[in-house]
């Protein structure tokens, strides 16, 4: 292999202190194992000595975050970033830690710092070389990124020539180059087909974008317009935050600017430990989480047979909280990572969940690298959240994602629960679907993709003493915005014939999951469109808490051969508004007679062609519910009737309302007919009930005979392909013999992969980073 020697390279100091990059991170990295505290630092010295300097000098910079996010996101014109705001922009110390990080995406408080510990691990220093005026482009996700399509640009901080840390800013694109069109794709296997890859490349020097790296990334995708726009709202972001740390230190001094990169960070740790001792119950929680996979339909095309198969992800979560305020979150039995696009980085599995901890655990603006020093992860290596093989694909990895995540909310929420702080309960997050994905040639005659983001605003989880939001937030970026219709159709040759509430789509409960909405789009003025849909359909992946019930699964409707062009020429009836009840559709009442339509549950697909006057439904779900939904006001269920949230046959059927509209159209309840109702309901389950030791006895028979569906099989059996731990656990809770187990072997089902991987490591000149005990 032909590689440079270390002679060859030479050291660069960057630092001024003789060591690399990576000598000063392996040493903080000894010094925090050494001591319990970040770098070392037992006592916050600039803080405890000048605690009102140390307050002013984090909200300026923390404003200048904040600011340069603001400002740069209005140079884009991606929907995406503009609308919805997904970018961010972070501030790191030389070492490759978080500081502080701007509102937005924040999950990249750690993608784009396993980025840094990359280049620092790779010893980029000396091989491209690391200078002021550099910047450094990544999107990689064997490294850590999330997909593909979260494009980061690093640019590193000098002060009197030497490094002194490094700020990076985030843009979701529109499209990455993939196999098929948008940001997201599906049709994929492996991480071959998941479009543009760039491993911290150097694209620009001195300020300035290299010109081969213009070509090339404008012509590896889609959608140049927005993705040139895109690369300029990160650099100027960055500029921004260099400028502002720059200015900072020519004010306060490079010694306290130093001190205070690194005390924050400690900082950060405590605190965290401090909201977990006040706040939660000491004790382990396990908690578990699925979603669908369905492959074998005809309507999903891959390129491999050996991916042609339904499977379930299985994420199952032990989460020990400790009397000081330590934790550990234990993914042992996590299945194995598969031939999709679903798979994820162990840095875009716990990224993630300072995201969800920002909205609940730790509400302040202190979001840094802290919180992750003060966390024990255990992420075994082969599972979906931890690949073992360069091969997988992750342009979809949030399908996989927001499904897992919902045990942490269940688990924190019983905790908080358990202490009696009832606002901080949440039942769990909306799974953040469906995306509509697409392109062809649009409106405008050029080549084209499109991924609505609309899904940025689902519903949330009930709480435990209030209803959760309608068409609110997504998990991933709690400043959700659905986006301006204009502004979609100028970006997106769809018309909009609707825009509603989506009834019934958020959990029953005494207090009930916030509501999703829907959209109804008709392809207009394109040319060899197509589209597919993304989400969750045969499946519940947030399962509501304390009695309350899962949001409504996900159900696709497509119509082709409308002859609404027609329709429209005669004036007559369009289908128009929201698909209210899809039990008893409406929509097809407004179709011509060779109208095509398809209503299921397949809610994964690849792509396929869609003609102008073609509609697609793009419903966004809600949150889970909380408590049991016969002990919801009755009031509240009137509200929900007469506010179009709740179908009235289920007022009756889950809740025990019995109700009935007045003459000017509004619901009035009867309350001695709902107090007999509910009193019928509880007994009818009393009646139904069985005693958990014979249910337990009864479904031990059916494990011993391996009695389940192929989809269950094999998702156990790749947990216990990957963990003795999880299999003896397994055993254990069973009472099964001790040879009792399910291998990939025993079943009918392709199991290519399960035995053969080559992991990163493998690769020559590559030194992995691992974040997480494995």
């Amino acid at each position: 292999m032909n590689m440079m020697t270390q002679r060859e390279l030479g050291r660069a100091d960057l630092l001024g202190t003789g060591e690399t990059l990576k000598e000063f991170r392996d040493g903080i990295l000894a010094r925090t194992a050494a001591t319990g505290h970040y770098n070392g630092l037992e006592h916050l010295e600039l803080r405890e000595r000048d605690p009102i300097g140390y307050e002013k000098l984090f909200s300026k910079l923390r404003g200048g975050l904040v600011h340069a996010r603001e400002t740069a996101k209005k140079i884009a014109a991606s929907p995406i970033v503009e609308q919805e705001g997904e970018l961010c922009f972070t501030l790191y110390n030389a070492a490759g830690d978080c500081i502080l990080t701007s509102t937005g995406i924040i999950i990249h408080v750690g993608t784009m710092g396993a980025a840094i510990k990359y280049m620092i691990e790779n010893n980029w220093e000396a091989n491209p070389g690391i200078h002021p005026g550099d910047m450094f482009t990544n999107n990689d996700c064997a490294i850590g990124n999330v997909h593909p399509c979260d494009i980061a640009t690093i640019v590193p901080i000098f002060h009197d020539g030497k490094l002194i840390g490094w700020v990076g800013g985030v843009t979701h694109v529109i499209d990455t180059g993939a196999v098929t069109p948008g940001s997201m794709s599906t049709g994929q296997t492996q991480r071959f087909g998941d479009g543009y890859m760039i491993t911290c490349r150097k694209t620009g020097v001195n300020d300035t974008p290299l010109r081969d790296w213009l070509h090339e990334s404008q012509r590896s995708v889609r959608t140049p317009k927005y993705w040139i726009l895109d690369e300029k709202t990160r650099i100027a972001g960055c500029h921004m935050v260099r400028q502002l740390v720059e200015d900072t230190i020519a004010e306060e001094g490079l010694e306290t600017y130093q001190k205070f990169a690194y005390e924050v960070i400690e900082e950060g740790r405590r605190g965290l430990a401090t909201r977990i001792k006040a706040m939660t119950l000491p004790g382990i929680y396990r908690k578990v989480a699925f979603v669908d996979v369905p492959y074998a339909h005809p309507d999903v095309q891959t390129s491999n047979a050996f991916a042609k198969l339904d499977s379930i992800m299985h994420a199952p979560v032990e989460m020990e909280i400790r009397r000081d305020g330590s934790w550990r979150l234990d993914f042992e039995g996590a299945s194995r990572w598969g031939w999709h696009s679903y798979n994820a980085h162990q840095v875009a599995f716990t990224s993630g969940i300072w995201v969800m901890m920002t909205q609940t655990l730790v509400p302040t603006q202190r979001i840094n690298d802290g919180a992750y020093y003060g966390t024990e992860f255990h992420m075994p290596k082969g599972g979906w959240n931890n690949p073992d093989d360069r091969r997988t694909g992750h342009a979809y990895a949030w399908h996989f994602l927001v499904s897992a995540w919902t045990t942490m909310w269940r688990g924190l929420s019983q905790a908080y629960f358990s202490r009696g702080y009832l606002e901080e309960v949440n039942a769990g997050n909306a799974n953040t679907s469906n995306w509509l994905q697409g392109g062809g040639i649009n409106q405008d005659g050029e080549v084209h993709a499109v991924n609505s983001f609309e899904a940025s605003s689902c519903g949330t989880g009930a709480g435990a003493i209030k209803d959760g939001l309608n068409h609110a937030a997504a998990i991933w970026n709690p400043e959700g915005d659905m986006g301006d219709i204009e502004i979609w159709e100028m970006a997106e040759p769809l018309l909009y014939l609707g825009r509603n509430v989506k009834a019934n789509s958020g959990g029953y409960g005494q207090y009930r999951g916030g509501n999703g909405f829907e959209t109804l789009r008709m392809v207009w003025k394109a040319q060899d469109w197509t589209m597919f849909f993304m989400g969750n359909g045969y499946m519940n992946s947030d399962w509501g808490l304390m009695g309350g019930y899962p949001s409504a699964t996900g159900y696709r409707f497509e119509a082709h051969h409308t002859g609404l062009m027609e329709r429209i020429a005669r004036g007559e009836s369009l289908p128009l508004g929201g698909d209210a009840n899809p039990d008893v559709p409406d929509y097809e009442n407004h179709l011509g007679p060779q109208a095509t339509v398809k209503r299921d549950h397949q809610c994964m697909t690849t792509e396929d062609c869609y003609a102008n006057g073609d509609l697609y439904l793009n419903y966004l779900r809600g949150g889970p519910g909380f408590g049991d939904p016969l002990d919801r006001e009755v009031a509240a269920i009137v509200d929900d009737l007469d506010n179009g949230f709740l179908l009235p046959e289920y007022a009756r059927r889950v809740h025990g309302v019995v109700a009935t509209r007045n003459p000017d159209g509004q619901w009035q309840a009867d309350e001695k007919a709902t107090a007999l109702e509910r009193l019928n309901i509880r007994q009818q389950r009393k009646a139904r009930s069985v005693p958990t030791r014979e249910w337990m006895a009864r479904e031990r028979e059916r494990i011993l005979a391996k009695q389940a569906s192929p989809q269950v099989q094999h998702m156990f059996a790749t947990s216990f392909g990957l963990s003795k731990k999880f299999t003896q656990q397994f055993r254990d809770f069973w009472d099964l013999p001790a040879n009792w187990t399910l291998t990939e072997d025993e079943l009918s089902v392709p199991s290519y992969g399960a035995n053969c991987r080559m992991d990163l490591s493998a690769m020559p000149d590559v030194r992995v980073v691992t974040l997480v005990q494995e």
